[in-house]
């Protein structure tokens, strides 16, 4: 059989069979083109050129007896010179389906024939439900770099992510799910790099199906992308035989191409006007704020994210992704944004990608950007509604009451978001819809949320004009980290309210890495390009940091055994049953809230009662007490039916967690410290 005479479901990039290997590249608008072998110990050096051959659908197909695992190859086009394209065929490309890619130098960079071939020991996914994943947003190098207890080989790479040291971490904490910062092939801009700097973040990808190879040992480095593939499986592997899934944070919208005088490396290269979205004039219609868009009215490039994920899921075993700025997947021919997108309905019936975690950030910088809760069932979508929220309620309202007398905001909002933002996300999947957090990898992170009022970026070369301005947080009355002894310890108590509130939210809670231990970024609210201790997560403790630390570990475990406060549907006020929980809300006299506490800006104490009744009939219930205000108050234990005693499992005022085992009858009246939460367990 003629390896050329494929059908139009084969797949594209490299396909190996017992004699060579198959290549297939799309391009609608290219002339020529050609698959340059190049040679094993000088790379630069082309050693044979094969003319691929036009077929269907613009599939231009060859063969090569020299296309053999550790083959070293890359692409060359010819096409016309329109405004829409950039064909040049003196530029050696990236193939767009590379498993592995190396970097010779700023502008070159060949590819490598690699295998799937890995013994995954009968390690299956987690496949952990929904209801109980804690997703930790790390770093793949920023994690583990600072970790003094792995071997200086290790530090930062992907062998540290499967080591045990990094393992006993997440699971001491609690964490069902690591979302790793992009990993797919990224490059730096040339303006970082100029100024010394690099995009340590990778939201700047080149190549949608290898590995970054910066975050490989130097023994796989020196072995090549296979051995790299294999380190970063590995890690994979034992992340998921001690019950922990990985979710990639990947990014389809845009390519390391940038705007129109970007480098060509690969897609520009082979068709230009297909990839990316453009007017007649070859403008970039930019939705992403990075340059350009790829063009998802064109199928080919559904096609490209979608062939991608399945191959990280299948050939990785990742648990789910988080897609960036995911309203440009789903912007149609038009450059508006389909719900039903060709895209999106692809993935949600997909059979390889069924049981995979679906993850939107649901906006993006172009007209009609911001479409949170207007996804598909499937995907649950970043909530900055409820980040902003819990940000107003213990930060900024805080500082308007000690400057005015008056706090801007009542508990209606907050309420919202602890019953699972129902107003956004009302849909099949329920609370379960919403990804709750308070910090992400872009922000403050939550030490520096409550300790900057103002962002303090210098360290980016851009003097201090990047990075948000919006970010709901407060100093605490001092700027900085030199503050007294008294002024730490309520910023330490504010984070552990804000940490309370997202663990006993109804929705999936994300916490950033290095979070759980208070680690500081010196203000920094975009540390995109700073690959030093600014970003990476601390792992020498001083004693707060390991109480708070303890306390996180303590209240994911609350969460984990109490299926009462993480909900898989939105509360009923009348009743419990297996379908929903009985969620109702009382004020500080213990009385059923009233459409004046709801309102009232200075009536800043909710009691949230919870009953959980699973299958068998078993009964959970809490109570969660929310106190908002600097001025120390009473509460009443609200007296409800089938309720005798209350039991204090955790009170934020406490640096370390202090259960009381002592019953505490209902109608009970107990003192709030200023600005604090106590969780009570029915008993």
């Amino acid at each position: 059989m003629n390896p050329l005479d494929s059908r139009d479901t084969d797949p594209l990039g490299v396909v190996l069979d017992e004699n060579g290997g198959t290549i297939r590249v799309f391009s609608a608008t290219a002339s020529e083109i050609w698959l340059c072998l190049l040679d094993t110990a000088d790379p630069k050096k082309v050693i044979n050129r094969v003319p691929l051959q036009r077929g269907e659908n613009n599939i231009w197909t060859g063969w090569s007896d020299l296309l053999k695992p550790g083959a070293k190859y890359a692409l060359s086009a010819e096409g016309p010179r329109g405004p829409r394209d950039r064909f040049n065929q003196k530029l050696l490309l990236i193939d767009p389906y590379a498993k592995g890619v190396v970097r010779e130098s700023a502008r070159e960079y060949h590819c490598v024939v690699v295998t799937d071939d890995f013994d995954w020991q009968g390690v299956g996914k987690p496949n952990s439900p929904l209801s109980e994943t804690i997703v930790y947003e790390a770093h793949a190098r920023g994690l583990t770099r600072a970790n003094k207890d792995l071997p200086d080989e290790l530090r930062g790479t992907y062998a540290a992510l499967g080591h045990p040291s990094t393992i006993e971490h997440l699971k001491k904490i609690g964490i069902t799910a690591v979302e790793l910062l992009p990993i797919q092939m990224f490059i730096s801009e040339p303006r970082l790099m100029n100024m010394g700097l690099i995009n340590y973040w990778g939201y700047n990808t080149i190549n949608f199906f290898s590995p970054h190879p910066r975050y490989a040992t130097s023994k796989a480095l020196a072995a090549g992308p296979a051995a790299v593939i294999a380190e970063l499986k590995t890690a994979i592997r034992e992340l998921h035989r001690n019950g922990i899934e990985v979710i990639l944070d990947v990014v389809y919208n845009h390519t390391a191409e940038g705007g129109a005088g970007g480098l060509t490396h690969s897609y520009r290269g082979l068709d230009n006007s297909s990839y990316y979205r453009q007017d007649d004039s070859g403008n970039y219609h930019d939705t992403t704020g990075c340059g350009n868009s790829l063009n998802f009215g064109n199928p080919q490039v559904v096609q490209l994210v979608l062939d991608s994920l399945r191959y990280w899921s299948e050939e990785f075993q990742i648990d789910g992704f988080r897609f960036d700025l995911a309203t440009t997947l789903a912007r149609n021919v038009d450059n508006h944004y389909d719900p039903n997108h060709p895209l999106l309905q692809s993935i949600v019936s997909d059979p390889v990608l069924s049981n995979s975690k679906m993850i939107a950030e649901p906006w993006d910088v172009g007209l009609g950007g911001w479409q949170t809760g207007n996804f598909p069932d499937r995907f649950s979508e970043w909530n900055d509604r409820y980040r902003d929220s819990v940000r107003r309620f213990w930060l900024v309202d805080i500082a308007a009451a000690r400057n005015s007398g008056k706090h801007w905001n009542s508990v209606a909002d907050l309420a919202t978001r602890l019953a699972g933002s129902r107003d956004i996300v009302d849909g099949p999947s329920g609370p379960l819809g919403s990804v709750n957090f308070i910090t992400a990898h872009d922000g403050f992170c939550l030490n520096d949320l409550v300790s900057y009022d103002v962002k303090h970026n210098q360290a980016n070369g851009e003097s201090n004009r990047d990075g948000s301005n919006g970010n709901h947080s407060f100093n605490h009355g001092h700027e900085g980290a030199d503050a007294t002894a008294e002024t730490k310890a309520v910023r330490r108590k504010a984070a552990r309210n804000l940490l309370g509130t997202l663990l006993f939210s109804a929705g999936i809670p994300m916490v950033t890495a290095g979070d759980e231990r208070l680690k500081t970024q010196n203000g920094n609210n975009n540390a995109y390009c700073q690959d030093n201790l600014i970003s990476w997560v601390n792992w020498e403790l001083n004693q707060h940091q390991i109480d708070f630390q303890e306390t996180f570990a303590y209240l994911t475990k609350l969460r984990r055994e109490n299926p009462v406060l993480r909900p898989s549907s939105f509360g009923d006020f009348h009743a419990a049953t297996a379908e929903h929980d009985l969620v109702k809300w009382y004020n500080a006299a213990g009385e059923i809230m009233s459409e004046h506490d709801w309102h009232d800006g200075e009536s800043r104490t909710l009691q949230r009662f919870s009953l959980h009744v699973d299958e068998s009939g078993s009964l959970n219930a809490m109570l969660l007490v929310v106190h908002g205000s600097e001025i120390e108050t009473g509460i009443l234990l609200p007296q409800t039916p089938s309720v005798d005693n209350f039991e204090l499992l955790w009170d934020s005022a406490d640096e370390t967690p202090q259960p009381d085992s002592r019953r505490l009858p209902a109608g009970t009246i107990i003192p709030m410290t200023a600005t604090s939460i106590k969780l009570f367990k029915v008993v």
